[in-house]
């Protein structure tokens, strides 16, 4: 008996998970499809992805779309990312703050993530200025492509990093291969310096400013970042660091961190 119940378990625990990664991979793939085109790209059965398509689209979690019975996140994951917007303040506090970094500097501010073993841009502001920069929220990209990902990985050891980041996410957009050992020592003096600066890997004519959001112990959760043309980000560069530094800083500190280290670039 008590071996029935644990393949029970086990078998609703794989269901479980597969669920998730239905729901994940049309997060991802961001357009409807049909359940069997779901199940050969997330390589699953398709009795039992139809079962669980099935199943999502009976509690609302999948929504029908697009016809030809192609499914996409249903609207009560709305309702669910509501509530959790409502009770989680780094999300709420970190949206008021683009909008306070969007204004001050007119470029485009951003809150960036880890997603798995992936960067992505949780939240954006876009700048008030005639040119603007833009990014796909929730798009998933490759840690050594961005700012953010030297800082959000930098509480991790280095072998830790290598073998958290895929090798194929070292080779850049224009095919260049970043080598891990000058990654990592990015990641080192971003840590020390507590902030990190380049000209973007992803648009050639864009620079990234990018700031550590730490909790208590430390750690970075999250970063505010700006994305700017790349003359006006070069010129601005010490006013652009003061303000996020001074955002994160304010963030960070409601979060518990504590640093005795100055907050401001330029002080």
């Amino acid at each position: 008996m008590a071996e029935n119940e644990n393949d029970i378990v086990s078998r609703r625990m794989r269901g479980l998970d597969r669920a998730f990664e239905i729901l994940e991979f049309l997060r991802v793939k961001r357009q409807p499809m049909r359940p069997n085109e779901i199940a050969t790209e997330i390589g699953a059965p398709r009795s039992s992805t139809y079962e669980l398509v099935n199943l999502l689209l009976g509690h609302g979690m999948l929504d029908y779309q697009g016809g030809d019975g192609r499914v996409f996140l249903g609207r009560r994951l709305y309702f669910l990312g509501t509530a959790y917007a409502e009770q989680f303040d780094l999300m709420r506090e970190c949206g008021r703050m683009l909008g306070v970094l969007a204004e001050e500097t007119r470029e485009t501010a951003q809150m960036c993530l880890l997603e798995g073993n992936k960067y992505t841009v949780a939240m954006m502001r876009e700048g008030i200025r005639p040119f603007r920069i833009s990014s796909n929220v929730g798009e998933l990209v490759a840690i050594p492509w961005t700012a953010s990902g030297r800082l959000l990985v930098a509480h991790l050891s280095d072998q830790e990093i290598l073998d958290f980041i895929p090798p194929e996410d070292f080779i850049l957009p224009n095919g260049r291969r970043l080598e891990p050992a000058d990654f990592i020592a990015q990641v080192r003096q971003a840590a020390e310096d507590g902030y990190f600066t380049f000209n973007s890997e992803v648009e050639n004519f864009t620079h990234c400013f990018a700031v550590p959001i730490r909790q208590a112990d430390g750690a970075s959760i999250a970063t505010l970042c700006l994305v700017t043309p790349r003359e006006d980000g070069l010129r601005n560069r010490t006013a652009y660091l003061d303000s996020l530094l001074k955002a994160a800083h304010e963030i960070s500190e409601k979060l518990g961190f504590r640093s005795s280290k100055g907050r401001l670039f330029g002080s």
